[in-house]
């Protein structure tokens, strides 16, 4: 049906466009036409229409069809019919006056600006001609079996070049045998304590030692094991490990030695040969997360605490801090008792980390492209630190950072009370951070501070100058004051 114009009389001097098209009849068709036409204001309130006749005329439709449109129009209540007056659009169907919208109050970025969580190196960084080639190198090299079923142990290519490696830059005391890839960290606390298929089919369910500050997701994956979480008390020497005598039924503890996690630091030597010495009196395990332990700038390097036991500890590490966490590949050097549950649990066949990218990583450590990698984070990520450390002390000098000797984060110490806010204020900044409450154990019985985690790894170079600009704008005045109770 094709569309008309309609002449509502010189009275109007105006002409209305009725849509006649669309389904239905020709009735149903008008009926919409002019209901539409009033709900939107095109037909003011108290304009006459046509006659039906007229309507009909204009429109090349019957009379009876106008006329039950209008009939049907007026019981609706979108029009009136008077002796005398004519057909008119009733008063009350005039469009409803839509509220003025408030002026909207201000809100915060919906997408951060500034991504300073801990935790990720930088993306732009990943070093893909030197991967690629490697990648070219390993499948030209791979015999065929490689293209089966995958071993559970690991491609035998990168467990002898993790063996060569971490011996070296490490300290650990390792074979091929006793090294099993994962696909990180948390797939390797899964391996262990994961119910009757972990490692030690669950007689390591009973309590562990964690730091009293760390990741809530790997507590979470233990507490889900069923295996319940022991805080250790933190001080400037790291963990107290003397609380292990506490607990006589702890069964082992988890550590970040080199670097503790987040609050910095690593672990002091005397307690180092300490938990070792627990162990051995106690049959308990270590848990070393060595997470990021090849970035250091201001101090020598703190090999494994693996290397004082093998059979007492067992190392964890991964690629996610020192390359990148896409490749999704970690591994476990095991004391040999753990070696047949780690296996058992794992299952017959890889299942988690892609033999290409094993074969991949291999080529890419033993042809020293892994540690000219490092070299140049290494680089990279002090000049940050350092720019941070400097914006600070010319900006913010009643803010210190703690932790900075190594790793790829630092703790930004703030005024007591004053934690909240300033997360807030980042937020407020377009800064994605985390406050160091954040990481601290529901039942720990001392207080780190208040503080910031500043992951200065994670924006790509050209922002990261922008994104310290803004933290600055976040940060408490010198003069701020605790916040009483009531506040």
């Amino acid at each position: 049906m094709p569309e008309s114009w309609v002449n509502l009389g010189e009275r109007i001097g105006s002409d209305l466009h009725v849509d006649l098209s669309g389904p239905g009849s020709r009735r149903a068709v008008l009926i919409r036409a002019l209901r539409d036409a009033v709900r939107e204001g095109w037909l003011a309130p108290g304009t006459r229409l046509p006659p039906y006749r007229s309507l009909a005329a204009d429109l090349g439709l019957a009379r009876n069809t106008v006329a039950d449109a209008y009939a049907e129009l007026v019981a609706e209540g979108w029009l009136t019919a008077r002796q005398g007056s004519g057909t008119r659009v009733a008063e009350r169907a005039a469009p409803p006056k839509r509220p003025r919208k408030p002026k909207p109050a201000p809100v915060r970025p919906a997408t951060p600006a500034h991504n300073l969580r801990q935790g990720t190196p930088e993306a732009a960084s990943f070093p893909r001609t030197a991967w690629l080639a490697a990648a070219r190198r390993a499948l030209s090299a791979a015999p065929d079996e490689a293209f089966g079923p995958g071993d559970p142990r690991g491609r035998i290519e990168l467990r002898r070049a993790l063996t060569d490696y971490l011996a070296r830059a490490r300290g650990v005391r390792v074979d091929p045998e006793r090294i099993v890839v994962c696909s990180g960290f948390a797939h390797a606390l899964r391996l262990l304590f994961d119910g009757s298929r972990g490692a030690g089919g669950g007689a390591l369910r009973g309590p562990f030692g964690v730091e009293s500050y760390g990741l809530r997701f790997h507590r979470e994956i233990l507490e889900g094991s069923g295996v319940r979480t022991v805080p250790l008390d933190l001080d400037e020497q790291g963990a107290r490990v003397e609380e292990l005598t506490e607990e006589p039924r702890v069964r082992g503890v988890l550590l970040t030695p080199a670097h503790q996690f987040p609050t910095g630091g690593p672990l002091h030597p005397a307690r180092r040969a300490a938990v070792i010495d627990w162990a051995r009196t106690s049959g308990g395990l270590v848990l070393e997360d060595d997470y990021d332990g090849e970035f250091r700038y201001d101090r020598v390097p703190v090999g494994a605490v693996q290397g004082l036991d093998p059979e007492r500890v067992v190392y964890l590490g991964s690629v996610s801090k020192s390359l990148t966490p896409a490749v999704r590949i970690g591994w476990m050097v095991l004391p040999m008792q753990l070696v047949d549950g780690v296996l058992a649990a794992k299952g017959q066949r890889e299942a988690w980390a892609s033999v290409l990218d094993q074969l991949t990583l291999a080529d890419f450590i033993a042809s020293g492209q892994y540690d000219r990698h490092i070299r140049r984070m290494r680089q990279r990520y002090r000049h940050r630190r350092d720019q941070l450390v400097t914006a600070l002390a010319e900006r913010a000098p009643h803010i210190t950072a703690t932790g900075i000797a190594a790793g790829l984060h630092a703790v930004l110490r703030l005024p007591p009370g004053t934690e909240a806010s300033a997360v807030k204020a980042a937020s407020w900044q377009g800064i994605e951070l985390d406050g160091l409450a954040e990481f601290r154990h529901p039942r720990a019985a001392m207080p780190a501070g208040d503080g910031l985690v500043i992951g200065y790894s994670t924006p790509g170079e050209h922002a990261y100058g922008a994104a310290v600009e803004a933290l600055l704008r976040a940060l408490p005045p010198s003069d701020a004051l605790s916040e009483s109770p009531s506040r």
